[in-house]
């Protein structure tokens, strides 16, 4: 099966001259769901995580029920203030300004191994800065991992850890 097939292309979203690459057309449908959860598996086990991190909002859709499959613990990478309880935040830059990431304090214990998955890899910024709060937290970043990757953007050099991607798209 061909995931590409099933995901859909959102022209001019969120903003002009953008193209969106959506998971939700992947998730509506069981079999190719299946699938990209079983390749998932396949490349993310290899890592043998205690943990998988989903970065807010649609690598919760990914790490979640991976983490269910593979047998391991689940955490949520979100931005400030989503999260209740005490939370250890990493800010980061963006192109114009900058952002905050927040994990619950408490939920990773040190020397923990992470896999942090989101559902697309772009220039990198987001992953990259999950992975640095996740080790601000003690955690063992062992790899990353999302459902696609625009080789393009060229995000997977901002990475310091393995990383694996199902799709890619080279324009």
């Amino acid at each position: 099966m061909d995931i590409k097939d099933y995901i859909r292309h959102v022209p001019d979203f969120p903003k002009p001259g953008i193209l969106f690459y959506d998971i939700s057309t992947v998730l509506s449908h069981p079999d190719a769901w299946q699938v990209t959860m079983g390749r998932l598996a396949n490349k993310v086990r290899g890592y043998h995580p205690d943990l998988l991190a989903g970065v807010e909002s649609r690598g919760f859709l990914t790490a979640a029920p991976l983490a269910l499959k593979l047998g391991c613990g689940f955490v949520m990478v979100r931005k400030k203030g989503k999260l209740p309880g005490k939370t250890i935040r990493h800010e980061y830059s963006l192109e114009y300004g900058t952002d905050t990431l927040e994990v619950q304090e408490g939920m990773i214990e040190k020397g923990q191994k992470v896999v942090v998955l989101d559902d697309l890899l772009a220039t990198g910024g987001t992953l990259n800065a999950s992975i640095q709060l996740l080790r601000k937290v003690g955690a063992e970043v062992v790899g990353a991992a999302c459902v696609i990757e625009l080789t393009f953007l060229k995000g997977r050099e901002k990475l310091d850890v393995p990383f694996v991607s199902l799709v890619q798209y080279d324009s």
